[in-house]
Formats: structure tokens, sequence, C-alpha cells
């Protein structure tokens, strides 16, 4: 690596959070860091995620799996798997990284969740990505009263919302277009609302009967559904942040008030949204 490229290393966790669930041993983010020969391959006792925040890079193990890796990808790393990654030659390079243990990510390895087949997910929106796991440790010490099982929350909560993202990435490649964008236009809400599934189909060049019959035949559920799942799965995860009131929650999906956003969160998670709060927050 060219001495150009000055290495600099944050720590994000001074010393371990501890729970039944497992342990968050360290989590930092590195820069331009040297990476791992694929001739000296090492092997951790624990988990690792790392995320590629910017750069180019490999990742190569005992297994065979040799993979590039960009922005937004996260490399997975196994106990006492062999393995090597660092930047492409030349490479400005910076890593976020979690080295973890214990029970929660056991199970998801006997369950198959995570694979050592398939070490390196692929998510796309590295910034995105970079603030949900910076947000996992900031600010919770070791000794408070419930901070390090609120960390480990936090943790599972990001890295189950990494595998969905990658399965669905996945699934899309063998979309058809029009399909793929459907869901994206149905499941955005960037531009200042949700559009409606009749204009969604105005976009996608159909009339509304004939989207609405081809989207329930390939997601066995109609435009509607979909959105409607799809906005209260959006105020769950804003609820679980706890960054805002009901009422801006329920704004920022087009309820008229509180009372119908409360109704409808019911009847999707079946429970009241200030109910839910209280389990996932202890508010």
């Amino acid at each position: 690596m060219p001495s150009s490229l000055a290495f600099q290393s944050q720590i994000l966790l001074k010393s371990p959070l501890r729970t039944p669930l497992g342990t968050i041993e360290l989590a930092g983010i590195l820069q331009n860091a040297e990476g791992i020969s694929p001739s000296r391959m090492r092997t951790l006792e624990g988990f690792a995620f790392v995320l590629m925040v910017s750069g180019k890079g490999y990742y190569q193990d005992a297994l065979g799996a040799q993979e590039v890796l960009g922005p937004g990808d996260v490399v997975v790393v196994f106990p006492e798997l062999a393995h090597a990654y660092g930047p492409a030659s030349g490479e400005s390079w910076t890593q976020l990284y979690f080295v973890v243990n214990g029970p929660q990510f056991d199970l998801w390895r006997s369950h198959g969740l995570l694979k050592e087949t398939h070490p390196v997910l692929r998510l796309g929106s590295a910034e995105y990505w970079r603030q949900r796991l910076g947000d996992v440790v900031k600010g919770e010490s070791p000794s408070a009263a419930g901070g390090p099982l609120r960390a480990m929350g936090r943790f599972v909560q990001v890295i189950t919302e990494m595998l969905a993202a990658d399965g669905e990435g996945r699934t899309r490649a063998g979309r058809d277009a029009w399909l793929e964008k459907s869901l994206h236009l149905l499941g955005d809400h960037s531009g200042g609302g949700w559009p409606l599934p009749q204009e969604v189909a105005t976009q996608i060049g159909l009339n509304y009967e004939n989207f609405r019959k081809r989207f329930a035949k390939a997601m066995g559920e109609s435009p509607g559904r979909y959105q409607k799942r799809r906005r209260l799965e959006w105020a769950s995860a804003a609820i679980y942040q706890g960054e805002q009131s009901l009422k801006q929650i329920a704004d920022a999906l087009d309820f008229c008030d509180v009372f119908h956003f409360s109704k409808a969160f019911k009847q999707e998670m079946g429970m009241a949204p200030s109910d839910y709060r209280r389990r996932v927050r202890g508010q």
C-alpha cells in the first residue's frame, strides 16, 4: 500500500458489552489498514462483521471464496475459518468493524442465516449502514444498567435487516424490471410522501387493474397491501429508534391522525404502537 495513504483508527467501544445473547467484543473504524494477505490468512475465535464504507478490495477464505468488495458490502468472518481481506492496490479504504460472539450468532449459523458459503452481504448504501452500526454502541457504558443489552438489541436488529436486505437483493436479480421498479416506488417515501398504487401503475406504464393483477400474481398480495406493510415496517423501525413522536410518524406515513395510525399498526403488528414502544425501548 502506498505510504501516501495514511492509516487511521477510531475506537467505538472502549470495553466489551456482555449480555446473555452474546458479547460485543470490539467495534471501530479503520482507514487505510494494510489488510490481510491471502498468503497469510488469519482466523478469529468469534464472528466479525466488517462494513466496507469506501474503496475497493478483495475477500478470500480457506473454502475457496474469492470476492471483489466495494462500498456497502459486508464481510462476515466466521470463527476458525481462515480468511483474508483488504484494499485493492493503491485504493483508499475505510471499514467499520464489529467483533462479536455468543449464542445469538451461533443460532443464526446453525439455522443457515449466516453461511460460511455466503461470506459477503451485498447491501449498497454504505453511509446508511455506517450510521446504523455507529448508533449501536453510541453512548452505552458497559457498567450502565441495561446498556449492554440495549446495544446488543440494536446490533441484532441491524444485522437482521442486513441479512434481509442481502436476500432481497439476490431475489431482485431474477425479477422483471417493472416489478422491481414497482417495489421501489411503493416502498419509497423519500420524495416527501407515499405514492398511491394508481400513481405507481402510471409510472410503470400499465393501467391500474392490469398492474394490480400482475403485481398480486408475482408477490402474492395487492400493491396496496404491500405498501401498507412496508409503511408499518418503517413505523416499527422509527419507533425503535425513538427519534420521532407517534404523531410525527403518523404524519410521515400519511395517516390523518395518530388514532388511525394506531389502529392500522395494531391490525398489522398485533399491538398498539405505544405498547410496542414500551416493549422494544422499555418506556
